[in-house]
């Protein structure tokens, strides 16, 4: 979708893509193993400036959409979104909190983790740029028809040379349909509206991907653009005579017709044009003494802090056009930390449920013996492109981040008996929980067996270290990641089913599982 074929739903319809022998594959498979259909799936967006302040004594729960959930309830839980998008602006980037980052989580990714894997959600990537933190959430049962994850940034700050002001994003690839999420910090103060319609077109020239089909950001099926975006209200008005407009509902359509970001995507169309926004009906979100809801006059009152959204109709599904709604899109008073209050949106869309991407189906395991060497065995299935840089990572059952690893194996490098003495970690994940010290391999013999089958599936056999450090009567499961060691790019190629861990007894040996 380029930026000059895109168009809203009603208003025409772009280009269609052209779609790759991989792609015509796997619509082919999923039409012979299932009627092809359209679904819908909810999606909930948040930006907040928060004004390097950590979340320390507050409750993210209203700021989530879940105070009306019951944690108990199953039928409350149906409704949740299955991806939730918090993007955050100025957040505490001193250096040593910079410092810290390397070792554990940001406070805010941790807090909102905290509170979501109550609900089945797992953190899948988080990206981050000095103050301009994305952390993306999908619900479990997703969580395996993720493909081709990619985060990017581009600094925007003193002539781009400095991250303060810019974009992070994320993407990935679900159920047939590629999603990107961009959030945005643009330059501040009423006078620099020119500087802002640049950064935009900054972060558009210099955000590239490395997935086929999807390079640039408007070539996405699904695009949302959210952030504190920072346009101003066009007038000489006092910053009193803008908060005494605003408090009379009367003016909020005049008001909003003189906000900048709604003159330059709808009338001169110089910036977001490919966007579009339910307009805001809450006050604006800037600024605020902080600690209260009351206006600070240093600045006039604005809607720094938005949230935009693209689609692009037709996809590779003749006769099933995509479609997105934006439910909601509110901002919430009740938070008083910073000078901003923060915003969300709730959006519905369509994507292809029945789409299938060809990957590895683990063999059962039940029993994971500690202290030994372990043999873990999959089938590739016959259209899986195994990557130069896939690993096989252990996770404890319910986890909650794909960055919470117990131990992992590189697959190729299991080929060479010599590679056991590498100690080089998945690039993909910033923060494993566990560090392999070393690994115990039994010399001069090869780690990794493959054997060809008749269907053009080929079975392999994967042996993990003695060293791997899981706990005794735990339970945990094997993911697959298909990694193409460009630019973080990954996929989930295949979970096994869970098995236990337990305390060997005797003298060590090395167990083996086979296909039932």
């Amino acid at each position: 979708m380029s930026q000059r074929q895109s168009q809203s739903q009603g208003q025409g319809q772009p280009e269609q893509k052209e779609a790759s022998k991989t792609e015509v594959d796997e619509a082919a498979a999923a039409k012979g193993s299932a009627k092809q259909q359209l679904e819908t799936y909810r999606v909930y967006v948040v930006t907040w400036n928060v004004g390097s302040r950590f979340p320390d004594n507050i409750s993210l729960r209203q700021l989530l959409g879940l105070q009306d959930v019951n944690d108990d309830t199953t039928s409350s839980k149906d409704h949740l979104p299955d991806i939730y998008a918090i993007g955050l602006q100025e957040v505490n980037a001193q250096p040593q909190q910079q410092v810290l980052g390397l070792f554990k989580e940001d406070p805010w990714t941790h807090k909102a983790k905290e509170l979501l894997r109550a609900y089945d959600y797992v953190a899948v990537k988080t990206e981050q740029m000095q103050g301009l933190l994305l952390s993306m959430f999908v619900r479990r049962q997703h969580v395996e028809h993720l493909h081709d994850i990619e985060a990017e940034f581009t600094r925007t700050g003193f002539g781009g040379i400095w991250g303060n002001k810019g974009a992070v994003s994320v993407r990935f690839t679900l159920y047939g349909c590629g999603l990107a999420f961009v959030v945005a910090h643009l330059a501040a103060h009423d006078h620099q509206l020119e500087e802002r319609i640049e950064d935009y077109r900054q972060i558009l020239e210099n955000h590239h991907y490395h997935v086929k089909r999807y390079r640039e950001i408007y070539d996405h099926d699904y695009v949302f653009w959210f952030g504190d975006l920072n346009f101003r209200l066009q007038g000489g008005d006092s910053a009193t005579e803008v908060r005494d407009l605003v408090r009379d509902e009367a003016q909020h359509e005049a008001l909003i017709q003189r906000d900048q970001l709604y003159q330059v995507r709808e009338q001169t169309q110089q910036a977001f044009q490919v966007l579009h926004e339910r307009l805001p009906a809450f006050p604006p979100t800037f600024k605020f003494r902080e600690g209260t809801s009351d206006y600070d006059l240093k600045r006039r009152p604005a809607w720094t802090d938005r949230i935009m959204y693209a689609v692009q109709p037709l996809n590779r599904q003749p006769g099933m056009q995509l479609s997105i709604e934006q439910c909601s899109y509110k901002s919430h008073p009740v938070y008083t930390i910073s000078d901003h209050k923060p915003v969300t949106s709730d959006f519905t869309l369509k994507m292809y449920p029945n789409v299938r991407v060809a990957g590895v189906v683990f063999s059962p395991l039940s029993v994971w013996r500690i202290g030994d060497e372990n043999t873990v065995e999959y089938r590739k299935q016959a259209e899986f492109d195994e990557g130069p840089n896939d690993w096989i990572g252990i996770y404890p059952l319910e986890y909650a981040s794909l960055a919470d690893y117990a131990a992992y194996e590189y697959v190729n490098q299991a080929e060479s008996p010599s590679s056991s003495d590498s100690n080089h970690e998945p690039d993909h994940f910033d923060t494993p929980s566990h560090h392999r010290r070393g690994r115990h391999h039994h010399k001069n013999r090869q780690r990794l067996r493959r054997h060809q089958e008749a269907n053009a599936q080929e079975q392999v056999r994967l042996d993990f270290a003695d060293d791997v450090e899981l706990r005794h009567g735990e339970q945990y499961v094997l993911i697959y990641f298909r990694s193409t060691g460009i630019r973080g790019v990954t996929s989930l190629a295949g979970i096994s089913g869970a098995f236990v861990a337990e305390k060997r007894h005797g003298s060590p040996h090395r167990t083996e599982y086979h296909v039932d």
